[in-house]
Order: structure tokens, then sequence, then C-alpha cells
């Protein structure tokens, strides 16, 4: 039995694979081509479920609380050293685990970074590649230019667990549901991911599943250490957060050297705070509006041009034989799954349609 309710029409069971125990969600004729979902930072596989419901017949839903978050086993850890690579491995076993050859894949924000990775280390599992609101392949913070240079060589300060708001932490773990502090999880939601003026009529469970996320040093933000250069830290080694710093994560031109390349779309919201050139949470943004004091300038940290950095790897990437298209869907912030799903769909389903065979 899973404890997070599910909507009508989607299936919910606990799942034992080779790397992990997890609550996974279904939609779909069990025979159909399979759509594997990756969510993003503090949500679950719940966020996925109108998506997974609205795709046409011919296809199957599968989305899957990621170590961390949701129902996933609360001792499976993140191992951040490894660059995402536990949370790539950990699709590909689900897949292995269902009899899945190959399917589609979709990541939202970080669950696009793990994307980034699957296709670097399991090109050939993947049909196609929905990136639908993802981070930078290049991580997140301590990176300028388009090509992700760092703003240190020495500890990529800037970077993981203690880029995430305290007071943002402090309140998802007391399970504070309301919107009184600016910096509640709805508060938050509804500035960055929503967008202003936009509450989903399902809000509701989607909050709900954002306090399903394990917070603390081992999960949600993770750990960090002192450094001497600003913001003064630098990434740990436990969590997803700092999983994203770009210390670990591979070098994006491993997807630029594949032989194969699956076929991608880039659909985004043209209004996302969250992923942006530079992005709300962005260091250099915050020090730069004085939320985050004594910022050297951008001199010493420029900002990270998050938009310009996956449209710089795909150009590539198409240059080198890829196949990629952008979609940004206007009026819409981090998650056009969610807020905008006509103009989602259009463009998703489309390109199922186009590389399903």
């Amino acid at each position: 039995m899973t404890r997070l309710p599910v909507t009508p029409g989607v299936r919910a069971e606990m799942v034992t694979t080779e790397r992990l125990t997890t609550r996974v969600l279904f939609t779909g004729d069990p025979d159909g081509v399979p759509v594997l979902f990756l969510h993003g930072n503090v949500s679950c596989a719940t966020w996925w479920e109108q998506t997974m419901l609205r795709m046409p017949e011919a296809y199957r839903g599968i989305a899957f609380d990621q170590r961390g978050y949701g129902e996933s086993d609360p001792e499976a850890l993140v191992d951040a050293t490894l660059g995402l690579a536990d949370m790539s491995d950990d699709a590909i076993a689900l897949m292995d685990h269902l009899g899945i050859d190959k399917a589609f894949v979709c990541g939202n924000s970080l669950g696009g970074v793990i994307v980034w990775r699957m296709m670097m280390d399991h090109p050939g599992r993947l049909l196609g590649v929905v990136q639908a609101g993802p981070g930078s392949p290049y991580g997140f913070g301590s990176t300028h230019d388009v090509d992700g240079k760092p703003n240190y060589d020495d500890d990529y300060a800037g970077s993981g667990g203690g880029v995430i708001n305290r007071e943002l932490v402090r309140i998802l773990g007391e399970g504070d549901r309301s919107t009184d502090h600016p910096m509640s999880p709805r508060s938050a939601i509804r500035m960055l991911v929503w967008g202003p003026g936009i509450i989903p009529d399902w809000e509701d469970a989607l909050i709900e599943a954002t306090f399903a996320t394990r917070v603390g040093d081992d999960g949600y933000p993770g750990d960090f250490v002192a450094s001497p250069n600003w913001p003064y830290f630098a990434p740990g080694v436990k969590g997803a957060s700092n999983g994203l710093s770009p210390k670990y994560l591979d070098d994006p031109q491993r997807m630029i050297d594949l032989e194969k390349k699956p076929p991608v779309l880039w659909i985004r919201g043209a209004q996302d705070l969250a992923i942006a050139d530079p992005a709300a949470s962005d260091p250099a943004n915050l020090g730069h509006h004085g939320l985050i004091p004594d910022y050297p300038g951008p001199e010493v940290y420029p900002p990270q041009p998050m938009i310009g950095q996956i449209r710089h790897v795909l150009d590539r990437y198409a240059e080198a034989g890829g196949e990629y298209r952008e979609v940004a869907v206007e009026n819409s912030a981090h998650v056009p799954f969610i807020t905008h799903p006509e103009p989602y769909d259009e463009a998703f389903h489309t390109f199922l349609e186009e590389h399903r065979s």
C-alpha cells in the first residue's frame, strides 16, 4: 500500500528493483509505448499524474519517487560525488525491473539534469528525450558563460546544498502548508514554479507531495562545507542538491560525442524564473540585490546563464548530428506541463508520435 493519494486513473505500487524500493505510478496500457517521468527537487512522482493521464492511448506512463523524495526507501541516500549517477542508474534499474528495453524519458528541473546524465550513460535505452524545464547540463551555481566555465577552480563555492534558502528548509521541516511566510513552500512555489497569478486546481495535492521530501544533511538540502571563496560555502557530499554542483557533474561533451544521439524536445516556460539567465536563486543574483552579503561583483562571481548554457549544448549536439527542438510556452513559468497543459501537450504528443518507432 502507498500513503500518498493519487488521481483516479493512476495506479500506485511499491516496487523493489535491484537498487531502490519506491512508489511507482502507472497509467495506460501495460503494453503501450513506455514514457518514464523524472520529477524535480522538493517534489515527487505526484507532479506528473495529470500529464500521464493526458497522454494518447498508445502510451504507458511511468513515474517514480526518486531517492530522497516521496515514498522512496528513507535509507537510500544520494552520493553527490557521483554527479547524479545514483539517480540515473535508479531509472535504468526500474526499466530493467519492468522489462523495458527502451523508453521515452521526460525530466523537469532536477529530473532534467538526471536525464542529461541518462543520455551520457545509457543513450541506447532512450527512444527520445523530453526536457520539460530542465536544469543546465552544467548544474546549478558557480559557473558562467554558455560553456560552463567555473567561477572557482578549486572548490566550486556557491553551488551545492548551501545554495538552498535556510528559511525554506526550516519551514518545510516544520510542515507549514500556509502562505503566512514568504519562504514557505507554498509561497515559494507560487512565485517561482506556478508563476504570478496562477494556482493549479489541484495545488493542495502538489503541495502535500513536497512535504514527502526528506529534510536534512542526508537529504534536502544536503550538507555543505565552509569556503574562503564568496559566498563562503562549497558543496558537500550528500543529497541531490549537492549532486547538482558542477564539481561533480560529468562534462556535457559526452552527450555531444555520442555516436547515436536520441532526439530531444526542450520545452520550457518563457517566464521561468527558476531556470533563467540568471535564475532568481542564483547566488550572483541574490548577492547583487543584497540578499547575500559581501557580493564581490560579477568580475569574481558572474551570474549563470542557464538557458544560454542549455541552448549552447544542444546547438553543439545538433551540429554533431543530433536533433533537438526548442519550444517556449508563453506566460508559463517552471512547470508548463501543470500550468499550461494545452500548448505543452501539443508539443509533447507530437514529439512522441514522430519518434515512437
